[in-house]
Order: structure tokens, then C-alpha cells, then sequence
């Protein structure tokens, strides 16, 4: 396992399972006959808040600092309806808030080009072609932080994915009256 994920999940091992990010707003309760499971599975989300930890604050940031990963990452989060998770990184968004808005485009045509890649690479991934990289390239983005976005917009589709199935066992759950 690399280097960065193993530190930040040794920060995140105290943690309760329940309070990481995927559960706290999976809507999941304590108390559900899924406990049991997730106990078992407590490495799948101690690892997610340690990817977490690596991709939105990690050592070496690149051009992109730890404000603006939450920005963008509260960007993808809202752009998925997300409105929880969105406000959660928005938190430690700082300058970089307007960044967050969907409708927000940029200010200068670096960042007008950056966020365009973000959004198609969060709401139309299959249709990123060579030209979207070469925009980046063309906005000073080098080949390392165009990794970096990507690897920041990898990790939110996991993790909307992963609250999103949570949030389908909370509703079977509930149709069942099991509490």
C-alpha cells in the first residue's frame, strides 16, 4: 500500500466506523441489523476516509492546495446531489468557495478550462477525449496534477457510489421496519 495512504489511515484508525464520511451520511443507524457487517467490513471505510485524507489533503498538493481539491470535490458532490457531502468539503474550501458552484465558470481561462475538465470528467467521463487533456496542458496544468484531478475525481465517484449503495440498504431496510 503506498506510502501516503498508510499514514493517513493510521490518523483515521481512531476513528468510530460510524463517523466516517460514508457512513455519517449513508444514513445508516447504529443500531440496524447491518452493524454487524459493517463492523466486519470496518477496513473498507477506515481505507475510504484514509483515500480521503490522501487525495483531498495530501503531502505533495501540486498547483492544487487543499482549498481548492475541497472546492472541486464539494463541486462533484453537488453536481451528484450530494448536498451533504458537498457541504462537508466546502468546509475547508476557504478562498476557493465559489469554486464549488456548479454554475460557476472561472474567472480566467486557465481555470475556466480546468473546471470544464472537472465537470465533464464528473458528469460525462466517457466522453473525455485527447483535446480536454491538451486544454489542461494549454492552461499551465502538468502532467502530474492533471493525475492529481483525475485521481480527485476518481475518488469522488467511489465515494458517492459507495453512499449511494449505503443509502439503498437504509431503504430496504426501512421498507422492512427493521430498525
Amino acid at each position: 500500500m503506498c506510502s501516503y495512504l498508510m499514514g493517513a489511515m493510521d490518523e483515521v484508525k481512531m476513528k468510530n466506523v460510524f463517523e466516517t464520511t460514508v457512513l455519517s451520511l449513508s444514513g445508516l443507524k447504529t443500531s440496524s441489523e447491518t452493524k454487524k457487517a459493517i463492523q466486519n467490513r470496518s477496513n473498507i471505510f477506515i481505507m475510504s476516509d484514509a483515500a480521503e485524507d490522501a487525495v483531498l489533503r495530501p503531502k505533495e498538493y501540486g498547483a492544487f492546495d487543499h482549498g481548492m481539491r475541497a472546492a472541486l470535490a464539494a463541486r462533484i458532490a453537488f453536481q451528484n446531489q450530494e448536498d451533504g457531502l458537498a457541504h462537508k468539503y466546502l468546509e475547508g474550501a476557504g478562498n476557493f468557495k465559489k469554486v464549488a458552484n456548479p454554475s460557476y465558470k472561472g474567472e480566467t481561462k486557465d481555470l475556466k478550462s480546468i473546471l470544464s475538465f472537472m465537470d465533464k470528467v464528473a458528469k460525462d467521463t466517457r466522453n473525455v477525449v485527447v483535446e480536454d487533456i491538451t486544454a489542461l496542458k494549454s492552461a499551465h496544468v502538468d502532467d502530474a496534477d492533471i493525475v492529481r484531478l483525475a485521481e480527485l475525481n476518481s475518488f469522488m465517484a467511489y465515494q458517492i457510489r459507495l453512499i449511494t449503495g449505503l443509502r439503498l440498504m437504509k431503504g430496504a431496510e426501512d421498507e422492512r421496519g427493521i430498525a
